[in-house]
């Protein structure tokens, strides 16, 4: 998205939605990175990566519920039929953006609480998880876009074969990752 683009248009970063590798032509983006300002990119870029591991498309831009409420509305409302199917929303402080982004799509929202200089993310995480009925916003920990971009690579995996195996296999590297740790520490404090 650019700063010109008036939240339809589904505009992408440099990059952004050029993560599909192998030389296929790529697919339209399929995640929303979107943040409340700037500043949260140093947070939000973990789910950037975490998309472009699993060769994920996905588009990125600044969306401010405060300061562009409108664009953020017209955002969320045409986010679906641009071929968006789930969107993480990170925002700091008082935190409306997943929160608004979700009443205004059918899609699923992931909000990440952005840390800020008081309150360590607090105020984002009760503002971000205290949703009203009706209206979700599955929510990672404070800071934790890099979950937040996984469990947007486990909800696409649900109905893609192939990002389910990338999943799968993802999670033996986690477990063999774990073990060998395990290995390595009984070695050097017990000598097995």
């Amino acid at each position: 998205m650019t700063d010109s683009d008036d939240g339809q248009s589904g505009g992408t970063e440099t990059g952004a939605q050029d993560v599909a590798a192998g030389g296929a032509a790529p697919a339209g983006p399929r995640v929303g990175l979107i943040m409340g300002s700037d500043s949260d990119w140093p947070t939000m870029q973990a789910a950037a990566e975490a998309l472009a591991e699993f060769e994920v498309p996905f588009e990125v831009g600044v969306v401010s519920a405060h300061r562009t409420p409108q664009r953020m509305l017209n955002y969320a409302a045409g986010a679906a039929g641009r071929g968006i199917s789930v969107i993480i929303a990170g925002a700091g402080g008082a935190a409306h953006l997943p929160g608004m982004v979700a009443s205004a799509t059918p899609l699923p929202v992931i909000g990440v609480p952005v840390p800020l200089k008081y309150l360590d993310g607090m105020d984002s995480l009760l503002s971000i998880v205290q949703m009203p009925a009706g209206v979700p916003v599955a929510t990672v920990s404070i800071g934790g876009a890099r979950n937040a971009g996984l469990l947007a690579v486990r909800i696409l995996a649900a109905s893609d074969p192939v990002l389910l195996e990338r999943m799968a296999a993802f999670q033996r590297e986690l477990e063999s990752m774990v073990l060998d740790k395990d290995a390595a520490l009984r070695d050097k404090l017990l000598g097995e």
